[in-house]
């Protein structure tokens, strides 16, 4: 995995960033503080008052995706 997008989340930060995935659906509640760390990272970023991912997130979702399959395998 490349480190640029190697990132040890929370699984409340993980299960945030697959919510926030689909541009057409509404995200549901989420913890603003956990939503305030992604936004430090520059996973996040706000549309007016909507957290929005950002592509850096997206390839960080992805590319973190499989690593989690590997993590509930163990």
């Amino acid at each position: 995995m490349n480190d640029e997008f190697d990132y040890e989340l929370t699984p409340d930060q993980w299960e945030a960033l697959k919510n926030l995935r689909s541009a057409t659906s509404r995200p549901s509640r989420m913890n603003r503080f956990t939503v305030e760390s992604l936004i430090g990272l520059g996973l996040v970023a706000m549309n007016g008052d909507v957290p929005a991912i950002t592509s850096k997130g997206r390839k960080v979702l992805v590319r973190g995706s499989s690593q989690l399959l590997l993590d509930i395998a163990a």
